[in-house]
C-alpha cells in the first residue's frame, strides 16, 4: 500500500467552524487519527495527513462532509466522525448523505435533528407509518429520545391530542405509594429518559405547562388499567421489565387515532428470574403482525460515546462465554 502525506486545506466561514470540527485540544482529529491508523494534526485551519493513500482520501472526505453538516447547523458529535469514516470507506457515501439529509425534526432553540444512523432513520418512518412500533435494542442508540421527539412533532402537528408516557416502576415494587409526593413526582425518577427528550423539544417551560394542562401526562404502568387511551401518542419505556399480563393489559389499551412506540432491551431485564419479559413474549408473538413494526438496533447503532460501543462489545463477549 502507497504512503501519502497531504496537506489538506478546509473552508471554514468562521474560526467557531474550526473549533467545532477539530474539537477541544483537537480531540475529534485524535478520535478519527486513531480510528483510520493514520496520522492527523492541525495548524490554523490546516491539516496534515500521512498514512495509507486510501485511508488519507477517506479521512480528508470525512472531514469535508462533517464540515458541511456543521455549516448546515447540524449537532455533530464523536461517534459521527467514526460513522462517516465507516461508510465512505465501505464505498457508502451516497446512503450516508441522504442519512445525514433525513430531517426528523427541530429542538426548541432551533437546533436541526437528524438520524445517526440507518437503523434510526428506519425508526422514525416506521414511528411516522404505523400506530405500532417495537424499538429494541442496547442503551445509547437512541430508541427512547427518539420516540419522545416523534410524539412531539406528532403533537405539533395536531396528530394527537396528548402524549402519554408510562413505565414499570419495578425498583420501587409495591413501596410506589409510600413515596412522598403526588403521583408525578412519585414516578418522575423512573421516566428520566422521556423527560430529556421533552426538554431537548419542547424546553422546561413549556413541558411543565404541558404537564400542568395534562396535555402530557406521566403514569406508572399500573395506572393504564381500564383505560382506552384515544387520539394519544403513548411510550412505554424501559418495556423488558414488564410481565406478560402487563404487555398485555398495555397494548390492549390502544385507542382510535392512537399511536404506541414500545421501547427496551432485552439484555437488561430486571425481573424475578421465575417471571418471564412481556416484552420477549411480544416480540416473538407479534413479530409478523400487519400493522406492527419491530425495529433492531444493534451495537453499532449506539450513539453515545464511542467507548460505549466497545464496553457493550466486551460484555457481550463474555455473556457469550457463559
Amino acid at each position: 500500500m502507497s504512503k501519502q502525506t497531504k496537506n489538506v486545506q478546509l473552508n471554514f466561514q468562521t474560526t467557531e467552524e474550526a473549533q467545532q470540527l477539530f474539537g477541544a485540544n483537537d480531540r475529534f482529529l485524535k478520535l478519527l487519527s486513531d480510528h483510520a491508523g493514520i496520522e492527523l494534526s492541525a495548524r490554523g485551519t490546516e491539516l496534515r495527513v500521512s498514512g495509507d493513500e486510501v485511508k488519507v482520501i477517506a479521512v480528508q472526505k470525512t472531514l469535508q462532509e462533517i464540515l458541511k453538516r456543521i455549516q448546515h447547523g447540524q449537532d455533530i458529535q464523536e461517534r459521527d466522525y467514526l460513522y462517516f469514516y465507516d461508510f465512505i470507506t465501505s464505498k457508502k457515501e451516497e446512503q450516508v448523505d441522504e442519512l445525514y439529509n433525513y430531517n426528523i425534526a427541530k429542538s426548541a432553540r432551533g437546533k436541526k435533528l437528524f438520524a445517526k444512523s440507518q437503523t434510526q432513520q428506519q425508526y422514525v418512518e416506521a414511528i411516522n407509518q404505523e400506530d405500532l412500533v417495537f424499538g429494541v435494542g442496547p442503551a445509547g442508540t437512541g430508541k427512547t429520545f427518539l420516540a419522545v421527539v416523534c410524539a412531539v412533532q406528532a403533537l405539533r402537528n395536531n396528530q394527537v391530542k396528548r402524549i402519554v408516557l408510562t413505565r414499570p416502576a419495578l425498583e420501587a415494587g409495591e413501596n410506589l405509594g409510600f413515596l412522598p409526593g403526588d403521583m408525578k413526582e412519585k414516578v418522575d425518577p423512573y421516566l428520566r429518559p422521556l423527560y430529556d427528550g421533552l426538554y431537548e423539544m419542547l424546553g422546561a417551560e413549556q413541558t411543565a405547562r404541558l404537564l400542568e394542562r395534562g396535555v402530557i401526562e406521566v403514569a406508572p404502568l399500573a395506572f393504564m388499567r381500564g383505560r382506552t387511551l384515544n387520539e394519544s401518542f403513548v411510550i412505554l419505556d424501559e418495556a423488558q421489565n414488564t410481565t406478560d399480563e402487563q404487555m398485555k393489559m398495555f397494548l390492549t389499551r390502544l385507542g382510535s387515532s392512537s399511536k404506541m412506540v414500545v421501547t427496551g432491551d432485552i439484555t437488561q431485564i430486571d425481573l424475578p428470574h421465575n417471571r418471564t419479559s412481556g416484552l420477549k413474549t411480544a416480540l416473538h408473538l407479534l413479530r409478523n403482525v400487519k400493522g406492527i413494526n419491530i425495529t433492531e438496533f444493534t451495537n453499532a447503532d449506539v450513539v453515545r460515546h464511542p467507548l460505549v460501543q466497545r464496553i457493550l462489545e466486551q460484555y457481550e463477549k463474555a455473556e457469550a462465554k457463559k
